[in-house]
This record gives structure tokens, sequence and C-alpha cells, in this order.
């Protein structure tokens, strides 16, 4: 018996000695000396929304009541235990909190019932500056949930707009994302392949040719006098007006001078509200240019929100304004060179530099810019100690990989996960010849993390037929293509962007002048989107493509009907953008005669289909700026007039009377009034001296001309056909029903006859219900209903004027009053003796 006890000691204090050395082995070495601490936790769980319906997503809170010192620091190894309804329970986990000691995870219950949570914090470590604190473990309450069989309502989104809007949006409107992009590119638009020429989040792009205003931007138009049918310069070729413009939240910057000259001569940035015209600011900002824009998500343990910024650079040197007032906020220097700067995830600003000879590549990140100095209590802001500051831009290189060395050719892309390169024979066809090869080499390489800088492949490809002229013209992370215009035979060709094999082409040829711009993608159109591969150019003939297989979906001709290009039926065209399913193309020349060609289109198609949706004739130019998009509204620089023209719905004005005096019942009444275009255009003294009576709303089909008519002194269509007018009462009885509607004529004038059925008070309500061109508008009046006059004729009752009828009841009063007193004499001469 006393050995097994000895054992039993022996046993004990060899645990105890080995806890104790455990223990004594989890203190870091280097802290062994420091002050040792032990503190009691208190974990927590909540779940919110409590209770919830069966299927819906509560929000789990897990943590323990301590902080870190360090916002990158966080509790380790938290766990959750979910008990279920039917007793099963499961763990969730593990969790790493932020530094506040807290986060948090998403959970959906499947059962109806009471589910318990509980959350169990291990015992940790944590080093502070004055000393070791060993946290120890615990376990939270166990928090109850309902689960009911009746789902709870959930905040109602914001429909999208059926009336007239402008900026700001009130932030509750989050589904209004989707109408309200920003156009940041500006120059950056040389990276086009990025983004395909598609303006995301202008779901309401135009759907009509309807113009909202149109502004002066230099002196246009024809120039009259002795000079005969010339108009003044608008700025093709190479000396463009309209250049890296910019649209954020809703306002639209732009230079407002040539950029020829430099800093050498006056330069303005103007600030125009892009829904109404109003101009809101103009600065010269030490005679630099706007070179784009950004608007920049900030994501930080302190602040969570968007930053927006008008970029100048000038050289190696980029300077930050605020697109509010144009203030000055900040400056970079030593932007490193490399790639066309494209937009991470966030919208900081990302430049790629690739050394082919010397096989390396970096990654350069604005944002780290910003925050590579923070001192401690900056952290967690953005811009906070930085403005009036010009920040070195050496120390934003996130990271510099090593690539494999003497990769042929340039850089031909930088695409969201990989940078595509290779040779180009483009307009160096004498290359080709020189050489007598007539292979192009490309390659690529992988930004993925954990693989930047990886080779994906490097192939040679041998072209169908023995043509130099080849270029690269598009590319597709999501269709995993990219392509290639065969100049001199017209025809596309796409490879793979995964091994760089060839998946389809040669298409059929293209038009003949289709080899200026096919191998080219600033002089045609080339789009890959939606499954498509969009392609055209000075032919004028649009071909959609399937992305996947070559295969030729539709095609659209942009007819010139009156014969005024020189060298072919079709206008010669751009691509604008694609925006809400609709491909937007603008006709523009390198360099056109004058007189310019007339009746150039601006074009809107159907993405899907190819069908036209809408046309009008305003000019775009090749070297003044294409026309951009923010807030699904349209701002296009017109060479006809050189004023900036801005396309979307509008709002319109209805107004409605009936008879102010009361109608028979039995007759018929009038009911009539006008429909009115209230952009902000309309405005305009000379609009308002051409249309006293307000500029008449018109049909969609009527629209474009109408507008040009309005806007560009064409000649007033004898076609054009108002809008529908739908007219409701509410009767003497209080049914409420629709009458009928009427259609309002090109002086915007409606009217309807209606012949009431019952006596009494009827309240009249005009709706225009709105168009692709104007938002929906309202008014309302109100009439009377006599009862019919019986038959036969009647005495007319004769009302006296009051001071009559005061006079005859005076009368009538002293009458009775002296037979009352005759009366009374009469009875006391009866009673005498």
């Amino acid at each position: 018996m006393r050995i097994r006890k000895f054992m039993a000691i022996s046993t004990i204090a060899m645990v105890l000695i080995a806890t104790f050395t455990l223990s004594l082995a989890a203190i870091p070495a280097a802290n062994a000396q420091r002050p040792i601490r032990n503190k009691m936790t208190y974990a927590f769980c909540t779940v919110i929304p409590n209770p919830v319906g069966v299927g819906q997503e509560v929000l789990i809170w897990v943590g323990i009541s301590d902080y870190l010192s360090i916002h990158t620091d966080g509790w380790e190894g938290l766990t959750v235990t979910v008990t279920k309804p039917d007793n099963t329970s499961e763990t969730l986990g593990p969790f790493r909190t932020d530094a506040t000691g807290s986060t948090g995870t998403l959970y959906i219950p499947t059962m109806i019932g009471t589910y318990y949570f509980q959350t169990h914090f291990p015992a940790q470590w944590y080093n502070w500056t004055q000393a070791d604190v060993y946290y120890e473990a615990s376990d939270s309450e166990r928090f109850a949930l309902t689960v009911q069989e009746t789902p709870i309502p959930y905040y109602q989104g914001t429909p999208l707009p059926s009336e007239y809007w402008i900026r700001p949006i009130n932030a509750q409107n989050r589904e209004w994302y989707t109408i309200s992009g920003n156009w940041l590119w500006g120059a950056a638009l040389d990276n086009y392949p990025y983004w395909n020429w598609v303006a995301d989040n202008n779901e309401d792009a135009p759907e009509s040719g309807h113009i909202l205003w149109a502004k002066p931007l230099t002196i246009g138009g024809l120039a009259g006098g002795s000079l005969g049918p010339h108009a003044f310069d608008f700025g093709d070729a190479y000396e463009g007006y309209f250049l890296n413009s910019v649209i954020i939240g809703g306002v639209l910057y732009y230079n407002r001078f040539q950029a020829d000259g430099g800093t050498r001569v006056e330069q303005e940035v103007v600030a125009v509200n892009l829904k109404t015209g109003e101009e809101l600011w103009v600065k010269n900002w030490n005679n630099t240019r706007l070179a784009f824009g950004q608007v920049f998500y900030w994501d930080s343990f302190n602040v969570h929100g968007a930053y927006a910024y008008l970029w100048t650079t000038v050289g190696s040197t980029w300077n930050a304004f605020d697109p509010a007032t144009g203030r000055w906020v900040f400056g970079i220097k030593n932007v490193p060179s490399g790639s066309t700067p494209i937009y991470g995830p966030s919208g900081e600003i990302l430049v790629y530099t690739v050394n082919m000879a010397n096989g390396w590549m970096t990654l350069w990140n604005s944002t780290l810019v910003v925050t590579a100095d923070r001192t401690a209590s900056n952290q967690g802001s953005w811009i906070r100690g930085d403005k009036g500051l010009v920040l070195d831009g050496a120390k934003g290189i996130q990271w510099n990989k090593t690539i494999p060395r003497g990769l042929p050719g340039r850089v031909l892309s930088v695409l969201e996960d990989r940078v595509l390169g290779g040779t180009d024979d483009a307009w160096s066809t004498h290359l080709a010849i020189l050489r007598g090869d007539w292979s192009q080499v490309f390659w690529a390489l992988d930004l993925k993390p954990g693989r930047e800088g990886q080779l994906l492949f490097n192939v040679t490809w041998n072209p169908p037929v023995n043509q130099a002229g080849n270029a690269f013209i598009g590319a597709s992370v999501t269709e995993s293509i990219f392509v290639v215009g065969l100049q001199s035979t017209r025809q596309l060709v796409a490879l793979s962007l995964d091994t760089g094999s060839q998946l389809w082409g040669p298409t059929e040829p293209q038009l003949p002048v289709d080899i200026f711009t096919i191998a080219n993608w600033r002089r045609g159109v080339t789009s890959i989107t939606e499954g498509k591969v969009i392609s055209g150019g000075m032919g004028g003939r649009v071909h959609a493509y399937s992305a996947q297989t070559g295969q030729l979906l539709w095609t659209y001709d942009a007819e010139d009907q009156f014969n005024e290009i020189l060298w072919g039926h079709n206008w010669p065209l751009y691509l604008s953008f694609i925006a809400g399913g609709k491909i937007y193309l603008n006709h523009a020349e390198h360099s056109p005669v004058d007189p310019m060609p007339r009746g150039a289109p601006y074009i809107c198609l159907d993405l899907e289909t190819g069908r036209e949706i809408w046309n009008i004739s305003i000019r775009g130019v090749h070297w003044g700026g294409y026309p951009i998009i923010g807030d699904s509204t349209i701002a296009m620089f017109n060479a006809y007039d050189n004023r900036i023209h801005a396309i979307g719905k509008g709002p319109s004005a209805i107004t409605v009377t009936a008879p102010d005096v009361s109608v028979e019942l039995g007759r018929s009444v009038l009911i009539k009034g006008t429909v009115t275009d209230v952009s902000p255009g309309t405005e305009d003294y000379a609009l308002r001296a051409r249309f006293p009576n307000g500029v008449p709303a018109v049909s969609d089909e009527s629209i474009s001309d109408w507008m040009e008519y309005v806007y560009t002194q064409s000649s007033r269509p004898t076609d054009a056909v108002g809008v529908s007018v739908i007219i409701d009462v509410i009767d003497a009885n209080g049914n409420y029903r629709n009458i009928g509607t009427a259609t309002s004529d090109a002086s915007g004038v409606y009217s309807f006859e209606w012949k009431p059925d019952i006596s009494g008070k009827y309240t009249v309500f005009a709706t225009f219900a709105g168009s692709n061109s104007y938002y929906a508008s309202h008014s309302q009046t109100a009439f009377i209903v006599d009862d019919a006059a019986t038959k036969g004729v009647e005495e007319p009752t004769v009302t006296a004027p009051p001071t009559e009828m005061y006079f005859a009841i005076s009368t009538i009063a002293i009458i009775l009053a002296i037979a009352i007193v005759g009366a009374i004499l009469a009875l006391l001469l009866r009673k005498r003796p």
C-alpha cells in the first residue's frame, strides 16, 4: 500500500512539474525577464436579429472584452458551439478577432425552434509594452436564438428612380449604384483591353437621343462670311479640345483649352454638373491639365469610405485635387514609368513595370505611397497628416518579381490577372518583309497572388496567310481569349489567353476600307464583352462574332443615305463605349476634310441583336476626346458646333385645364393642356425666345429629329408626334376611373372631349407616364356638373338686395306693431261702462 501511495504521489509531482515546465515554455524566451501577469477574460456571444425566420441569415458576434494594442493583432482560435433544436450540435471556427477583441460570422438556421450559441476563448499570451499577459480561457453564456416559421422583414430597398434626379444620391439608396457609374479613365484609355470599353454601372444608359443641355467649349460651327462653307477648327488632327475628360459623382470635368503649348500657356479645368450643365468651378492648376480621375474605397479599422481625386501628371510627378472644390490635396513624385495606370479592386492606382531584358517586374500601388510613413496617431486614417505634402512615389512598390529574361516584343496589355505581351507588327509591314518571317510571338505572365511573374506561355504563332500588319486588338479574361486583327485581309483570329494557341478564325474578310482600322483598336470598333467580339471601323459595318467560336451573329451598316462620304456607302465608325446592354458609336476621321460630310450619326445599338435603337446627327472626333458616360448620361463633343452635348432622359411638365364654370349634365366638357420638355437646356435664352410656351415634348420615334431642330438649327420636322396622356377622374361618388387617352401635337398641346354621366364634382388627373426620353409628370384640376333643368317655364325667383330685404322686414314689423296696438285699444274700449 505504501509503495502504491508513493508511486501515486510521484506521478502527481511529475505531472505538476511537467505542467509548470510547459507553462514556462509558453512564455517567449525574449520576454523571460519581463513582468508576467495573468488576467481573467469574459467571452461573449450575441446573435442578431432575434427572433428570425427559418432560412434567414443571422450575424454571430463573438469575442472577449479585452482589446489589443496594435491594429493588426487579434485573438486567435475562438470557436462557437451551436446547439440546434433537435439537440445536435456543430462547432464554428476557429475565428480570429480584430484589435477590438471581437469579430463576426454569418449563420443560417435551418429548423424551427430554439438555437443556443456559446463562444469559447482559448487561453493565450499577449505581449504589452509593460508586461507579458496571460489571458485565461473563458466561455460565454449560452445565447438563445428563436427561429420561427414566419420570416422577419428586412429593410426594403429603394426602387430605381422613376422621376428626374440629380446628385447627391442618398446613401440609403444602395440599389442606385447600378445606374450611377463614374468615368475615370481619361489618359488611361491606352489600356482599353483592361476594360473593353465597357462602362459598368450605367444600366440606365440613354435609349433615345434626348439632349439635356448643350454648352460651348470653344468658338465653333460655320465660320461664315468670305470663307464660304468652311467651319471653325475642332481639333482633328492632333489638337483635341475634349481630351481626358472625367465624370465623378455626377460632375463632368474637362480641360477648357487644347493641350498644345503645355504649361507654357494658360490651362484651365472646368467642373460642370452633368445633369444640369451648371458650371461649378474653374481652376488653373499651374497650367497643368487634367489627366484622369480616381474614386477609391478606403477600408481600415478606423475609416470606411470612398475618396475621389482628379489627377494631373507632369513627367513623374502626379498631383491630386479635390473634385468638389478643385483645391490641391497632395502630390506624388518619382512615380515609376511603366504600363498605363489601371485601377485595382478598391480603385487604387496600379502601375506595372516589366523589364524584359533584365528579367524583373514590379507593381506600384498608389495607396502604399500614402501609408508608407504613417505615425501611430495616423494609423487607420487615409490622408490624415499628408495633405499639402509631396510624397515619395518610390515607397509605393508593392512587390518586385523575377521573370524570364529576353521575352520578345513589348507589353500588349495588363489584364486583371496577367500581363500579355509579344511582337506586334501593326503599321510595321516593312519590318516583317525585311526579316522574311511572318510569325509572331505571344507570351503571358501571371499576376495572381503567390504566382506573380510566373510564365503562363511563350509561343510562336504562324498567321493563316503570309502577311504583315497583324496586331493584337483586344483581350478578355472572362472569355479567356485575345484577338489579333489581320490587316491585309481584314480578318480576325482568336487565341487562348491560357495557352496562346489559336482557337478560331480567320473570319470572313470585312469591308475593304477596314484595312485601315481592323488592326488598330484606336481607329475603329473593338470590344470583347457579353460573349461577343465586336468589330468594325472605316467600312461602317459593325460585326458581332461569338467569342467562343467566331461565328458571325449579326451585322449593322451605318448607311450614308446622301453619299456624303467619298469612299463608301457607310459612315466610318468609332466605338464610344458599351453600357446597359447597348453599343454607342460615333463617326470620326483621323484627318477630316472641310467642309465636313453632313449628317454624321451618333448611334445606339442593341448589343444582343444589333438592332438600331436610335441615332442623332452629332459628329464625334478622333483626337478631340471620345464621348463619355456617367450617371447613365452621355457627355460628348460635337464637331459641328464645338459644343458639349449631354444626352439622357430629361424631366417633363404637364398641365391640365377643364371648364371653370359648371356644365349641365348631358353636355360634353373639353379637357386640355400641354406636355413640355423642361430639361435644363430649355432655359437657354435662345430656346425660350423660340419656344415662349415651352419646348414641346415628343415621342421617342420623333425625338432625334426634334432634338436636331431644337438644339442644332435643323429644319422643324413636319411629322413630329407628341406623347400620350392618360386622363382619369374621381367622380362625385368617389369612383376613380380612366376616361381615355389623348396625344399631344408638335406644339405640345393635347385635348380630350368627354361627356360626364353623373352630376357633381369631378377631379381630373392628367398623366404623362414617361418614355425613353422623358421622366413622367402629373397634373390635376376639377370641374362641376349640374343636374339638367326640368321641362317647362318657371317664374324666375328674384332675390332682393340686402338693403331692400332689411326695409321690407322693417315695414312688416311696423305694420304688425300697429295691428297689435289696435287690437289692444279695441279690447280696452269694450271694457268701458
